[in-house]
């Protein structure tokens, strides 16, 4: 009992320094170790479940440790409150690891590889730490998934199962953050976007956004956690964050398939105006060559005719007030560039009449 006691107070110490810049100093060695630790703990909680008097004396140890914290410092981060959490001590390990950005690149890449052990790994098919940590990854690390799954080019994202699952994953994980630490989303967010592949991780925000009011999923899971926070506050979060960071709107509404785009400002009037803010820009940057007979940049960036005709033309087939506000801005442009009928003179009379039927 006392070496189980004292495994319990060093993964305890483990699992308090992984929240800290200490981890900048652990190799992937280290991290294997410590995933190792908490499968051992992880075992405990299986084997030992039933079994009243150690159960007994590790919650009484885990509460001691809890008590002795609040007395020094500060009170603890949500951590090993009850013997219950045993059961999930490499998934908590992970998470917090997963969060911190001290965390060096190796050791950062080495604990994906264990969440997502490929179909090659030949321990794969045991039922091991690796696959508990699976588990964990489908259930609770969010856009950490980003990097091992491809990606369909599907235009209308909430239809791929995969790519909701991955938008989930990331409302839940803004959840979690969120409910630790006020500023944290925000700082997920921008952590995500710094190391994951951001094409893909544009198309999960897209999809985040898009994800009904109520997912069965993100109920179910809330219900099993009793979280203060709601699937709506991370989507909040979500857009709060994407519009206050301009670099980051302009590569979503420039990356984004048109139809996608159509979707998430239909679903979110407060993108709308940035959204249509982009495309006037961008329409202002073409001239029309005479001999062409065609609207051109000058720049090799700039947004060519075909795709800013089919970003207006997708906002037309939307249903009102999208529509009506985008037809109404193409109005009000053409009229300010002198209200001509005549092709060529105002790329906006020119949309216009592309746009044909749809006016």
């Amino acid at each position: 009992m006392d070496s189980l006691l004292e495994h319990l107070d060093r993964f305890s110490e483990v699992l308090a320094v992984s929240r800290t810049t200490h981890v900048s100093t652990w190799d992937p060695a280290t991290v294997r170790r410590a995933l190792q630790w908490a499968g051992y703990l992880r075992h405990i909680h299986r084997r030992f479940g039933r079994h009243a008097r150690i159960r007994k004396a590790l919650e009484q140890r885990l509460q001691n440790q809890w008590k002795q914290e609040g007395d020094s410092g500060p009170a603890p981060a949500p951590g090993l409150a009850n013997f219950q959490a045993l059961g999930h001590c490499d998934q908590l390990l992970s998470l917090r690891l997963l969060a911190n950005p001290a965390l060096g690149d190796a050791s950062f890449h080495f604990l994906l590889q264990q969440l997502f052990p490929g179909p090659g790994d030949p321990d794969a098919e045991e039922e091991t730490l690796q696959g508990s940590l699976a588990h964990f990854a489908r259930c609770r690390a969010a856009a950490h998934m980003l990097r091992f799954h491809a990606y369909r080019e599907n235009p209308v994202l909430q239809k791929d199962s995969v790519m909701k699952t991955q938008a989930e994953l990331l409302l839940r994980r803004l959840q979690e953050v969120g409910e630790a630490e006020a500023e944290g989303p925000g700082r997920l967010l921008s952590l995500l976007w710094e190391r994951l592949p951001q094409s893909n991780f544009l198309k999960v925000v897209a999809a985040a956004l898009l994800l009904p009011a109520a997912s069965p999923r993100l109920q179910e899971e809330e219900l099993r956690v009793g979280s203060p926070r709601t699937p709506e506050d991370g989507r909040q979060e979500l857009l709060r964050w994407l519009l206050g960071k301009s670099d980051i709107a302009v590569a979503f509404c420039r990356n984004l398939p048109a139809e996608l785009l159509t979707s998430v400002a239909g679903r979110h009037p407060e993108l709308f105006p940035v959204y249509l803010g982009l495309l006037t820009n961008w329409g202002r940057q073409l001239h029309y060559d005479l001999p062409k007979g065609l609207w051109i940049g000058t720049e090799p960036q700039d947004v060519p005719w075909e795709e800013l005709f089919s970003r207006f033309q997708s906002l037309c087939q939307a249903p009102p007030p999208l529509k009506d506000e985008v037809l109404t801005a193409l109005k009000s442009y053409k009229a300010q560039d002198g209200d001509f009928e005549v092709p060529g003179l105002s790329i906006w009379t020119d949309l216009l009449l592309a746009l044909g039927s749809l006016v």
